[in-house]
This record gives structure tokens, sequence and C-alpha cells, in this order.
């Protein structure tokens, strides 16, 4: 038998190191499928819907390179698109096969027909369809390579006929060339920003994922400066760990240190971040920006300069030209002010809560201290994002995955299933949120399918807290926040693993740990305190205002039992930001 279209791309995909394809099998992708089982060197993870495969792939692809997932005709496209948006904004190379409907049928409104360029154009790097076999090796070439070297995803568009037809070999490369590259400033403008940095006494550094590959350059640049260094939440894991000038986050989800440090400071420097929240940014201070791609350059802030290049090269260029600052009391007020901050995060995690009413701070901070040393945590979008980056701390090995750029609801379930299938050896935990999960409930049946020893975390608070924080700042009375949950743990037991409800705090550690040693699937539903509110590290007066009116409309709504228990929660929290 001769080769077929599909035969050709598994083996292009093996070939460049894909492990498996996510997708739902059917119609237009059946070829495809069926040369995945015939060769055996790639597998197919049939998950229950193709928003869980995109998150899998992509959650795959941020950990261990290039990754796959697949749709087919009209709806199986359109389930992708979240996890495409995701992806992309992500910047993790990522290929997705869009199957669609057989040639003949393009232009005639088909059945389940879709315009493939339309739809993925807003989310991917590359995006094409093979309509001859001659072009299927090299667009998917083509695919690879944008993918790879644009940092995004690259859809591959594939007729269903076209994938049974004989294959054409290509007569260009098939190879994805990975040569070393050394980006960075030039000499004048490193001496240009060593002159800025070293006649200001006060600098304050903050980084993002980019700055993760100079983590030992970035803290001797601190040493010579003394300089705080902050960071975003998908800098945490690579900037936190053995740095003694770190002073946490800042943004939505921060600490007030981090943002205290930078708007002390007379000069601050960005590496590898394209932090999204101008507000929280400095705007009477000297604020210098490196990062890989210029086109992110100083569209979050007004720029002394701004500076093309790899972190790791700019900063290892620039440490020579560093004086050793005498004067370190600006760092040292920085880092008082820091341990206390900490301070008080640790007041939540010693009022561990009550009945139905856990604090999710104490339950983050006991995960937190019960995870391996190399764990690889997922977080859904909302409140578990907050507790995630306030209680979880790097080693270096850890990793934390999420919908950081895009913003989604639901993808740290999905997320976990492709990094377990990556790292089948590391402990895998998601903090998921209970709407979150009710979104892609089904899949489910994919962690017990293929027995992945995730251990999902249900923070069941019963309501969409993070809306509700929303809705309060902006002097709106809850509405239509509320939900009325499954059992959780039971629907896991349906689902055929192990499932833990937890409504005692005196009973969480045993469950966590019940949970850890289990080998296989296991979810725990904790009832946390819906009332449990994440204040920003810092507070602008329109928020309070609207936060204390929407207190007094469900006052006047006769609500009280609700506000006070509200007041009572979060007072050491209101006090310390206000």
């Amino acid at each position: 038998m001769s080769k077929k279209v599909a035969d050709q791309i598994v083996e292009m995909l093996v070939s460049n190191n894909v492990k498996r394809i996510y997708a739902v099998t059917g119609d237009s992708l059946n070829e495809l499928n069926d040369a995945v089982r015939r060769s055996g060197k790639i597998d197919w993870i049939h998950v229950r819907h193709e928003e869980v495969g995109a998150y899998a792939a992509a959650a795959e692809a941020e950990l261990d390179g290039l990754a796959c997932c697949a749709g087919s005709s009209g709806p199986g496209h359109v389930h992708l698109i979240n996890g495409l948006y995701d992806a992309n904004r992500s910047g993790v190379p990522m290929i997705a096969i869009a199957s669609t409907i057989n040639t003949p049928e393009f232009g005639v409104d088909y059945f389940q027909s879709t315009n493939t360029y339309k739809l993925f154009d807003d989310c991917s790097v590359y995006n094409e369809i093979a309509t001859t076999p001659n072009q299927v090796p090299r667009m998917l070439q083509a695919a690879m390579q944008n993918a790879i070297h644009k940092k995004g995803v690259a859809v591959f568009g594939l007729p269903g006929d076209v994938s049974s037809m004989p294959a054409v070999e290509s007569t260009t490369a098939m190879y994805n060339y990975h040569s070393q590259t050394v980006i960075r400033p030039s000499n004048e403008d490193l001496q240009t920003l060593a002159d800025l940095v070293n006649k200001h006494p006060k600098i304050s550094i903050f980084c993002g994922i980019g700055a993760g590959e100079a983590h030992e350059d970035i803290v001797k640049l601190a040493s010579l400066l003394k300089a705080p260094i902050g960071y975003s939440f998908r800098g945490k894991m690579s900037m936190q760990y053995n740095n003694p000038y770190e002073v946490g986050m800042t943004g939505l989800l921060g600490v007030p240190s981090a943002y205290h440090a930078m708007h002390e400071s007379d000069v601050v420097i960005l590496l590898g971040t394209d932090f999204p929240y101008e507000h929280f940014m400095p705007v009477d201070n000297k604020i210098v920006q490196v990062d890989e791609k210029p086109e992110r350059l100083g569209r979050r802030a007004k720029l002394e300069m701004g500076l093309a290049g790899k972190i790791g090269d700019t900063v290892a260029a620039l440490l020579p030209l560093i004086k050793n600052k005498e004067d370190d009391s600006f760092l040292k007020a920085q880092l008082e002010f820091y341990e206390k901050v900490k301070e008080n995060l640790n007041v939540y995690v010693k009022d561990a809560g009550s009945h139905d009413h856990i604090s999710p701070e104490y339950v983050a901070s006991t995960i937190n201290k019960m995870a391996h040393n190399d764990t690889i945590f997922t977080v859904d979008t909302g409140m578990c994002c907050v507790w995630g980056a306030r209680y979880i701390e790097g080693t270096g090995k850890r990793k934390m995955l999420g919908s950081f750029n895009h913003g989604s609801m639901a993808n740290a379930m999905p997320m976990a299933i492709g990094a377990q299938l990556a790292y089948p050896d590391r402990q895998v935990i998601a903090f998921c949120g209970d709407g979150g999960l009710s979104m892609l409930l089904g899949d489910l049946a994919t962690i017990k399918q293929y027995n992945l020893p995730i251990k999902l975390i249900v923070f069941n608070n019963r309501l969409l807290g993070m809306v509700q924080l929303e809705m309060q700042v902006e002097g709106l009375p809850n509405n239509e926040t509320d939900m009325v949950n499954p059992d959780f743990a039971m629907v896991a037991q349906a689902m055929g693993f192990k499932g833990i409800t937890v409504t005692d705090p005196a009973k969480l550690e045993n469950a966590l740990e019940e949970a850890f040693i289990h080998d296989g699937p296991v979810l725990v539903s904790v009832f946390t305190n819906p009332q449990a509110l994440a204040m920003p590290p810092k507070m602008e007066f329109d928020q309070m205002k609207g936060y204390a009116l929407s207190i007094s409309k469900m006052i006047l709504g006769g609500r009280m039992d609700e506000v006070l228990e509200m007041v009572k929660t979060n007072y050491k929290h209101m006090k310390e930001v206000l």
C-alpha cells in the first residue's frame, strides 16, 4: 500500500518530537486517526471536548516544546478556538490540525463547513489549508517552523479527501533548524543603560516569564544595584527561588510590596515581561524595558529606554558595566516592607476557617507545604489564581500554568491533563474553581480513561468569586453569582476515581495526604469561604467607594447577614490595603 498523506503527516510530527495528538476523532479526522494507529509512534488522546484538547496541548507545549491538537469539520474547529486563543497569547509552540470537508464541497455551504482562514486568523501565527498532496509536506513544515520560531499557534487545514490521497515527497528541507542566536542591544545602548542605573540610588527590577533563563545573572545584577526584584505571575516560579532580593508580585493578584518598590524607585528595569496592567506601572519614574520582541516595547508604559534582546544575553553583557552600590538602604526598606506583607498573608493561613467556610488561603498554603519540590501546578482563572499566586512558592523546579494572558475560566483541569501526560512521573496538582470545573466537567472521564494521577483540588465556594469582587468594586450588589453545585466528589466517583469532600478545616491535611499518596486520580472538593476576597495591592478611591456602595445596597436589600460575614472575613485584609 502506498503512503497516504495522513501517514506522511504522522511521520513529520514524530520526526519533530510531537508525542501525541489531542482530539475528538470523527469525520474528516478519521484517516489521520488511522495513520496514528498504524504508526504506533505517537498517541491519540481521546478528549471529550476539543477545547480541553487545545488546553492540554498548550500545557504540554509550554512544558516540553511543540505539541499538537486537532478538530474536525465545523463544530470541532469552533470548539478549539478558546484554547487556541490562550495558547497563542501565551506564546507556546503548537500545531492545530483543522481537518475539514472534502475539497469538491468547498464554497457551496456544505454540511459542517467553516471558513478556516477567517475562523483561525486572529489566534494563530500561521494559518493555511492544503488542498493538494503536493502542498501538504511544505505547508506542515512551514506551520511547525512558524509555531516554534514565532512562538504561537500554527493552524494546518486538512480536507478529509486530501488526507487519504497518495503522499508526494517534498524536495525542500523537512527539518526544523534550531541555531543558537545571541540577541542583545548594542554596546552603546548597554553603556547608556549602565550609566543610567549607576548614577541613580534607587533601582528596582521587575521580571516576567522571559527572564527565567537569566535567574542567576539577574540576582547578580540586583546584588550590584542593591535592587529589589518583583515579578509577574508567569515570572514567579523562575524568579522567586534562591532570590534574597525578591519582593513578590504586583498586578491584580499581587501584594503591596512589589507595587511599593516599583513606585519608590528612581529607575525601574522591566525584563522579559509584557505585563498587561498599565495602572500598576509607575508614571513618574524612569522605566527601561528589555524584551526579545521589540514590538512590545513601550506599549504598557512610557519608557526612558526600550531595548531589544534576549534577557540572558542582555544581562550577561550588562553586568561588567555595573558599579557595585555601597548604599543598600532602599533595598533594606523594601525587604522589610515585604516581610510585613508576608506576615499579613500568614494571618489568613493561621485562621483556618470554620465548617463549610474553610479559608482558601489556608488551603493553598497547606498544599504548598505538602506538595513535591517539582510539582506542576495548574490554576483556574479567578480566585484560584489569587491563592496560587500568593501561597504557592517557587523552588526552581516547580511549574505553574494558567490562562494568564487570555484569562479564561476552566483551564486548570485540561492543562493538568497535558502536564501529566508530558511528565507522568511528576506530581500534578490542579487548583480548580467550582465554576471553571463545571464548564468542562465531562473530561474527568478523560482523566479516568488514561488513569492520570492528577490531584484536582476544587475550591468550592459556591459562587463566581472574582466576578463578585468585580461587581462590588464597581458599586454593584452581587447578582446571579451564586452557584448550585453538584457533589463534585460523587461526580468523580461516578467517573470511576477517588473523590473526597472536606467541610471541616481540621480534616484538610489528612484529606490532602490521602489524596497525594493515592496512586491514581483524586478529586478533593474543599468547601471554602465564599466571602473570602482578594484585594489588589493598590485600591483606588473609586474602587473603595464602589465597594462601600455595593455593601450599602446589599444592606438595604436585606442581606445584612451576608455583609457581616464578608466584613468579618476580610477585615484584616481591608485594613492592609486601605
